[in-house]
């Protein structure tokens, strides 16, 4: 396995290409994504109900909007990482750049 150089990327190997995922051309893991997914958006909500629950009154709504926000966040986070890992199988860099 390659070591990592002194800027903190991968080594290169070989053939030139690092050994990530950025340069192999492998597909995201869809599966693995959801799952973690799930289990994020699990925790933050019962943790949040609980807490919610326990508090109660005002600070519980406080509470519930809270876990509300966290769970969107989790879920565009975990959209995000999905989506940036197809860009990098597919090996788009991203909108060509404009020049005058």
């Amino acid at each position: 396995m390659a070591a990592d150089g002194d800027d903190g990327r991968p080594a290169a190997r070989d053939d030139g290409r690092t050994g990530d995922r950025t340069t192999t051309g492998r597909q995201p893991r869809l599966g693995s994504r959801v799952l973690l997914t799930w289990l994020e958006l699990t925790v933050v909500g019962i943790t949040g109900g609980l807490l919610g629950a326990t508090v109660g009154g005002p600070p519980g709504f406080v509470v519930y909007l809270t876990t509300t926000l966290l769970s969107v966040g989790i879920v565009f986070h975990n959209v995000n990482e999905l989506i940036k890992g197809w860009l990098r199988a597919t090996g788009a860099d991203g909108p060509p750049e404009v020049t005058d």
